[in-house]
């Protein structure tokens, strides 16, 4: 089976209980695991003091992904990017979303990120969203996407139940995560200035 019809078959299952999205029992969406985008190896080892209590919420102004295969792919060149590119350790972000709904595995809620300046990648997780968002607002589905890992977060003891979230240019000078996203971020419960 391809890799796309695998992403896919597995993200049926999921959907359907299954498939094991999660190693744990927590109220968790499904979160593309590394090995199903085929992740680069990370050699990064710093780890997080869990729980955090920051997010930092950005947007990789790149092209946007609207289903499994195009979203696998889009993951994979901002890996590629990072690593090949940058010569950094990983991919910057602790999870990524795409427009098709689904979060991807970056680092992960245990490995910092490096997806801001200023200290705050000790003490955040990180999470993209996979396009830009200056003109237009991502789709609903991947904003639940987004709401899900948060309430993941929690229930998995990453997050602290009174986290912040912060956009990226809250933290950092940038236009990220756009200005249509920034102004639906400001809407959230846990949205902090």
């Amino acid at each position: 089976m391809s890799s796309p019809c695998a992403l896919l078959a597995w993200t049926f299952l999921t959907l359907l209980g299954l498939g094991v999205a999660q190693e744990d029992l927590t109220p968790c969406s499904p979160i593309v695991p590394r090995r199903e985008w085929r992740a680069l190896p990370s050699t990064c080892k710093q780890r997080l003091d869990l729980p955090v209590r920051c997010v930092v919420v950005s947007h990789t102004a790149g092209s946007p992904c609207d289903t499994p295969a195009s979203c696998m792919r889009q993951v994979q060149n901002v890996q590629h990017y990072h690593v090949r590119t940058r010569g950094w350790c990983d991919v910057t972000y602790n999870f990524l979303i795409g427009e098709d709904g689904l979060v991807y595995e970056g680092r992960g809620w245990d490995i910092q990120g490096a997806h801001a300046g200023g200290g705050w990648n000790s003490k955040s997780i990180g999470i993209s969203f996979m396009g830009n968002y200056m003109d237009r607002a991502p789709p609903q589905r991947a904003l639940r996407a987004a709401q899900s890992l948060l309430a993941c977060g929690v229930a998995r003891g990453a997050l602290s139940p009174n986290y912040e979230v912060k956009g990226h240019r809250d933290v950092q000078q940038t236009l990220s995560p756009g200005d249509q996203l920034y102004e639906i971020i400001q809407t959230w419960p846990h949205y902090r200035y």
